[in-house]
């Protein structure tokens, strides 16, 4: 039998071992970070559902119940990041700062003490979402699997984006919206063994947890009729709303720490501001206590007037930001949604009151603004458009949905606006030795293709005395640097140096950006 040497090469590489490899620990990874988010999940509806209850029946009892409830997790949760600072907020920078080798953690001590405590904060009734900690915890048990098989460098990292991916898939029923967030946002890198395996992972975990919370979507929203194109008008200015609420929404979240450091508390005991603050809104409007779930489904359903949503997004911004700020264990990813929502919904009902919108297709507002909002915040529209496609469970507003959200996306951008995750991340790998340097200067250096600096980590670089590299760009991307990080053609060199040796310094790490390795 004669077989073409074409042939073979195709047979080989259907059967590359090195892919079938990781796409087998990608499944093991999905189907354990599955359990653990799935019985995250449960745990925070439980627990919410019970809050809500004591909320809904005012006396002196429920009164004393959720006092010791918010106490009580102050307590537990102050503790745990005491232990462990790291598992504060969402957890997506940390995993995004772990995957890029600016931060390292242990899996084990991240693990346990982000499921206590965000069970406990989330399912307080705080506006936090369980994504951020999902994804963490995902990335964790990716992280424990190749502790297990003692796994290191590259094949380390694909473990822990899997657990990632997979943890987004179990926490909103999003395989493909999991994947494309690993890739786009946090991992940054879109080699066939990051998505295989990550697309294992998230389809295992969204199987686990579709046998636990069932098949309907998380945000099953139904709607009779599609925008007509006439009307896509309104998709733009929609958009462009929400790329400019989007980047009131960054400043402000940027803002906290510093609003919080006048605060004469310990930073682990911040959490007794939300805690306290979250009880007379509970007694007030207990059905809005959450991520937002419920808050979105409800949309869906009888839309409010017009002043009650605007209340709505006063209420729900402000006390998202609180519970964030506080460093409590819990995420933004849903609390975003839901703003996006109240948003389509303020502009749809604003419009039919108006005369200009048809008041049957202020529900297609609401389900296009949560992508909106999500990219401009986030900058990550690709998965933004295929979350919220699969929440919604509808195939059919991929084209409006794109056109909002890439209209959010260019507004945040036209306006400087960074991504929400990456700016966080700065945040917590500034270097500690700027100050060393008396009369400090930048300047930038762009890297070509086969230059000494291309394709080498930075510890491999002999930087000039006096020098320090402050920042990779990379496309959109800004890139805290350390020893392991690899520098790459096309990226751009933020130096700083001493004005007195900023001449010696660009002459030198100028010359590596653009000298090709001698042969």
């Amino acid at each position: 039998m004669n077989i073409s040497w074409g042939m073979m090469v195709t047979m080989r590489r259907l059967v590359d071992g090195s892919r079938l490899h990781f796409i087998g620990w990608g499944l093991v990874v999905g189907v354990l970070s599955g359990t653990v988010v799935a019985t995250f999940r449960l745990c925070i509806a439980t627990m919410l559902k019970w809050i809500q209850s004591v909320y809904m029946h005012p006396n002196l009892l429920s009164v004393g119940v959720v006092v010791g409830v918010g106490v009580l997790t102050t307590v537990i949760a102050a503790i745990l990041l005491h232990q462990e600072p790291n598992i504060s907020g969402s957890g997506i920078p940390q995993v995004e700062g772990q995957l890029q080798g600016t931060m390292e953690f242990h899996w084990w001590r991240i693990l346990w003490r982000k499921f206590v405590a965000g069970v406990l904060a989330i399912g307080s009734g705080l506006f936090l979402g369980r994504e951020g900690p999902s994804i963490q915890l995902g990335a964790a048990v990716g992280q424990g699997v190749a502790a297990g098989r003692h796994e290191s460098g590259s094949e380390r990292r694909v473990l822990i984006a899997a657990g990632a991916a997979g943890g987004l898939a179990a926490a909103f029923n999003a395989p493909i919206a999991g994947v494309m967030f690993v890739l786009e946002e946090v991992y940054h890198n879109f080699s066939p063994l990051v998505w295989m395996s990550s697309l294992a992972s998230a389809v295992a975990a969204d199987y686990v947890s579709m046998r636990v919370f069932g098949l309907t979507p998380v945000l099953h929203i139904a709607y009779a009729h599609s925008l007509p194109a006439n009307l896509y008008w309104h998709l733009v200015l929609l958009g462009i709303i929400l790329g400019l609420l989007g980047l009131l929404y960054n400043v402000v979240l940027l803002a906290l720490p510093r609003w919080y450091a006048h605060i004469p508390l310990p930073r682990v005991a911040h959490g007794i501001v939300p805690l306290l603050l979250i009880i007379p809104l509970g007694f007030w409007m207990p059905r809005v206590l959450g991520g937002g779930n419920a808050v979105i489904l409800n949309l869906g359903g009888k839309m409010p007037v017009l002043s009650a949503l605007c209340l709505l997004f006063v209420v729900r911004f402000v006390y998202s930001m609180i519970a964030y700020g506080s460093g409590l264990p819990g995420g933004i990813f849903l609390p975003i949604l839901t703003l996006g929502a109240v948003i389509g919904a303020i502009y749809g009902v604003a419009m039919a009151r108006m005369g200009l919108l048809p008041r049957q297709y202020v529900i297609n507002l609401v389900i296009f603004a949560m992508a909106g909002y999500f990219a401009g915040i986030s900058k990550a529209p690709f998965t933004a458009i295929l979350l919220i496609t699969e929440m919604v469970g509808n195939l059919g507003h991929l084209l409006p949905l794109a056109v909002v959200a890439l209209v959010a996306y260019v507004t945040t951008d036209i306006f400087g606006g960074e991504p929400i995750y990456a700016a966080l991340l700065s945040r917590m790998t500034v270097p500690d030795n700027l100050s060393r340097l008396h009369h400090p200067v930048t300047f930038e250096v762009p890297v070509f293709a086969g230059s000494t600096l291309d394709m080498h980590q930075v510890r491999d670089f002999t930087w000039p005395s006096g020098s320090l590299l402050v920042e990779i760009r990379r496309g959109e991307h800004r890139i805290v640097p350390q020893g392991s990080a690899m520098i790459r053609a096309g990226d751009t060199l933020v130096v700083m140096t001493d004005t007195s040796r900023q001449v010696h310094v660009r002459e030198v790490v100028g010359g590596a950006a653009a000298q090709p390795l001698a042969d």
